[in-house]
Parts: structure tokens; C-alpha cells; sequence
């Protein structure tokens, strides 16, 4: 489908996504979805370069995963309850202007609501900066960079929870 679908087509297309709490029995697609993502080719390469969501982390924290109808991975997220931050999240490539980030995005900020948080910290992804401040996110600052695995330095955005 085209990322240029109408708002209709949209949220037809999200009303077939499900969204769950992950599993350590993920924890292979997770890492396969992060180690595809076209966002981290070229020069962003070495942040993911080995890169593993294992299982460890899948049951020590609260990560979730939206799935398709036919059980397909869509994308996930994880989010950090002390301090209050959406340590990961991605969405698949051929997912990507469905909506799946937005439900993703939504539902993260009701598991925020129900654990009593008000905001939850994002330190985004240069190229995915457009999308967390069009779902209300507000730039906040800038984290340097941290070589070897990180050569650039990455927006700090703040996203309150309604």
C-alpha cells in the first residue's frame, strides 16, 4: 500500500492490527524486524550492527508487539517505566504509513496513563524525529553522541500522557 493512503484507508488497515505483550518466544523476530530496518542503513549502520532484543530484556520490561492477521510482526515498542521512556521502537518497513506507529504510539501512552506517568522521555532516531512531534512529542534538546555506537548526536523529545 502507499504511505500517500487516506485517513480512511488507514484506520481500516490499523483495525486489523493487534496489539500484545511480548513474549521471550519474540524475541527472535523482534531483533530480525530491528536488524532489517531500512532506518539504520548507510551511516546509522553501527548502532544495530549485533543488535539483539532478547528475551532477558522482553521479560524485564514493558515491551509490546502489534501484529498483523496473520500473526506477522508489525512493529513493537518498549517502554521504561523509572525514569519514564520509550527505550525502543520500531515499525516494519512495509508497515510503515498504515498507522502502526500511531497505535503503537497510543497505545504506549495508556500503559504510560495506567502506571501513573505523565510524560515519557524519547531519544529519537534523527530521521524518525518528524513522526514522534506529529504524534505530539516536543523537542526538548539534543543528546550528543556517544562513539563508538552512536556518531551522531540524536533530538530529546517529551511526549505527555493524556
Amino acid at each position: 500500500m502507499s504511505a500517500h493512503m487516506t485517513g480512511a484507508a488507514r484506520r481500516a488497515r490499523a483495525e486489523a492490527v493487534r496489539i500484545r505483550r511480548a513474549t521471550a518466544r519474540d524475541a527472535k523476530r523482534l531483533t530480525k524486524l530491528v536488524r532489517d530496518s531500512r532506518a539504520y542503513q548507510g551511516p546509522y549502520a553501527p548502532m544495530i550492527a549485533g543488535y539483539r532484543v532478547g528475551p532477558d530484556y522482553i521479560e524485564t520490561h514493558e515491551v509490546f508487539v502489534a501484529l498483523g492477521t496473520d500473526d506477522r510482526v508489525l512493529g513493537f515498542y518498549a517502554l521504561l517505566l523509572a525514569p519514564a521512556e520509550l527505550d525502543l521502537m520500531f515499525v516494519a518497513d512495509a508497515a510503515q504509513g498504515l498507522g502502526v506507529g500511531r497505535l503503537l504510539i497510543e497505545h504506549m501512552m495508556g500503559e504510560a496513563a495506567d502506571a501513573g506517568i505523565s510524560a515519557v522521555r524519547i531519544v529519537s532516531h534523527p530521521p524518525a524525529e518528524g513522526f514522534y512531534l506529529s504524534v505530539g512529542a516536543r523537542r526538548t534538546g539534543t543528546v550528543p553522541a556517544n562513539p563508538p555506537a552512536v556518531m551522531w548526536d540524536r533530538p530529546e523529545l517529551m511526549i505527555q500522557v493524556t
